[in-house]
């Protein structure tokens, strides 16, 4: 591949950086249409969040025999990062197909579908997001500066399904029967994944070591712990650094090879 093949991911990469207003206006549109002549808009999802919320912090803080003022907020910020991160899969990996239009019409970058779909579910992120703090005045806590910390460790959480996204948008429309496959993965993550149960109660060490080589636990903490007043762990901050920087460059790498195949693939 030549220096000029090479650079054809980054310069994608970076052109959809710089024309992000473009991300903006595409995200916001995605959510207009979608709650179009609806009064409560996004905020349907965040009722039925706190529902949920609601429902499974009785029924699992009982079944665990945990405190529910420590599971509460534990399980509301486990639920809506999670979400976050399982609504953009799953868009994403239809992400270029659902842009055929555009993509065989205009000179837009690749990653412009991607980074839509991303800032779309992070709007709804912040729409949910609003119910943590009802949930800390209900279990009686609060917050320290450790909350500051929850701000890198989403940058990362971002970076990092940027690349996924991106590299999974363009299996998906080459090979279509790829999204049902990875929507029945994420399903079996989930529950791999400490979201509705605490690490602490995992009784046998193999399992708890398990977690370590879960990515999504480790991208879920840098955003949980911060907000419930813990660090991170500094393993957590390398494993998604290193998960960026390795992600960004194979995703660019093929994007650099793949771009120019995609009109034919959507």
């Amino acid at each position: 591949m030549s220096n000029k093949q090479k650079s054809v991911g980054w310069d994608d990469f970076t052109s959809a950086l710089r024309n992000f207003h473009v991300v903006k206006v595409m995200g916001g549109q995605d959510i207009k249409m979608r709650y179009k002549r609806s009064k409560m808009g996004p905020f349907w999802i965040t009722i039925s969040m706190a529902v949920m919320i609601t429902t499974m912090g009785l029924v699992f803080g009982n079944l665990f025999k945990t405190n529910v003022k420590e599971f509460l907020p534990y399980l509301t910020l486990g639920l809506i990062t999670w979400s976050f991160i399982q609504s953009s899969i799953s868009e994403g990996c239809d992400a270029l197909i659902s842009s055929e239009g555009i993509i065989k019409q205009l000179p837009v970058p690749l990653h412009v579908h991607v980074m839509r779909v991303i800032w779309k579910n992070f709007i709804i992120f912040l729409h949910n997001i609003v119910i943590f703090p009802l949930v800390l005045i209900a279990v009686q806590k609060s917050v320290d500066w450790t909350v500051f910390l929850m701000i890198p460790g989403f940058i990362l959480l971002i970076l990092n399904l940027t690349w996924a996204l991106m590299i999974l948008s363009m299996i998906c429309a080459r090979f279509r029967d790829m999204t049902q496959i990875v929507l029945s993965i994420m399903q079996v993550i989930f529950y791999l994944t400490p979201v509705i149960w605490m690490p602490k109660l995992l009784s046998h060490s193999a399992a708890a070591a398990l977690l370590t080589f879960n990515p999504l636990y480790h991208l879920i903490d840098l955003v949980r712990g911060p907000l419930l007043g813990e660090i991170p762990m500094m393993s957590s901050y390398i494993i998604a650094v290193v998960m960026a920087v390795v992600g960004l460059a194979l995703s660019i790498a093929m994007t650099s090879k793949y771009k120019y195949r995609v009109p034919y693939w959507v």
